[in-house]
């Protein structure tokens, strides 16, 4: 494996297989020292089994996996030391305050009296949660969990954070103070991975974005060479009841139509200069009877990428 410098993260050929189910098929790409890395996907695409790994709570079945110069299979201990993890699933102590939750995590990262305390009161100014730093968890929104679980992870001060749907759960005033908490970290030096299926989260976070279906990655660059891949093509979205077969095909037949998909009783049309066709569009469904409910058109955006590449619309 030839290792790029500026790489702290390499992933080469990545396969796992469980039970004869392949969740990660053959990828490979670099994280970049210092930057904020997103993996875009579906629930089931593969990410959170690529974070394990990352992690070294799983083994490849095939591939190798790099972490600041340091080899996954022979290094778990030495990775574990430079890598915080926030995990989908909230890790905490209800029953335990968010100061007596750090305090413990801190202590097993081996930190104790006045380095133990400037840390943890940092952190919790940090995802501002000072003035409610002794209150129990139990009492705590989701959102307000999720920044105390991001705190947890940061104690031992980390040089790669992950952050596996980090926004999954959380209200607007939380999202905000993680955007801005990852951002900070990042400005201190802090490589980032999350994964998402948020593209609000990609968006406004990622450097670069690693688009994932089924295990495989589908495409990979900046948000702007991303979009640049869909062109001038807009999304229409029909919400409708009974959207038979018949007009569906006649929409698929009109000249800037690219791809049509179907999901219960949305209906999602990707094509070229959408609102020259939006009136035609209207006509079919009408004339054949469907009811639609709301139509709307969106300028190019990571969600009409994903539909051009996989030909299926992007959902948790």
């Amino acid at each position: 494996m030839v290792v790029n410098s500026d790489a702290i993260i390499t992933v080469e050929n990545l396969v796992k297989k469980y039970n004869g189910h392949t969740a990660v098929d053959g990828i490979s790409f670099e994280i970049k020292r210092g930057e904020i890395f997103g993996l875009l996907g579906p629930n089931g695409a593969g990410k959170s089994t690529i974070i394990s790994i990352l992690c070294c709570l799983l083994e490849p079945s095939l591939g190798r996996v790099m972490i600041d110069g340091l080899e996954i299979k022979k290094n778990a201990s030495d990775i574990k030391k430079i890598i915080g993890v926030v995990p989908q699933e909230i890790s905490l102590y209800p029953t335990l305050t968010a100061r007596e939750n750090l305090e413990f995590y801190g202590k097993i990262y081996g930190l104790s009296g006045r380095t133990l305390k400037s840390r943890v009161e940092a952190l919790l100014d940090m995802v501002g949660l000072t003035e409610r730093a002794d209150d129990l968890l139990e009492g705590y929104s989701g959102g307000m969990k999720r920044r105390i679980n991001i705190a947890a992870a940061l104690l031992h001060e980390p040089r790669i954070l992950y952050l596996d749907e980090p926004s999954t759960g959380v209200d607007p005033q939380s999202r905000r103070r993680i955007y801005d908490t990852i951002q900070d970290l990042n400005r201190q030096g802090t490589t980032v991975l999350l994964t998402t299926h948020q593209m609000e989260d990609a968006e406004k976070l990622c450097h670069r974005i690693a688009i994932m279906d089924k295990g495989k990655l589908v495409a990979l660059d900046t948000l702007k060479g991303l979009l640049e891949l869909v062109g001038e093509s807009d999304l229409i979205h029909v919400l409708a009841t009974e959207i038979l077969p018949g007009p569906v095909e006649s929409i698929k037949r009109m000249p800037n139509v690219q791809k049509v998909s179907l999901d219960e009783g949305n209906m999602t049309i990707q094509l070229v200069r959408g609102r020259e066709s939006l009136v035609g569009i209207i006509d079919i469904l009408v004339s054949a009877g469907t009811r639609v409910e709301s139509i709307y058109i969106k300028e190019p955006d990571l969600e009409s990428l994903f539909l051009h590449l996989t030909g299926t619309s992007l959902r948790g």
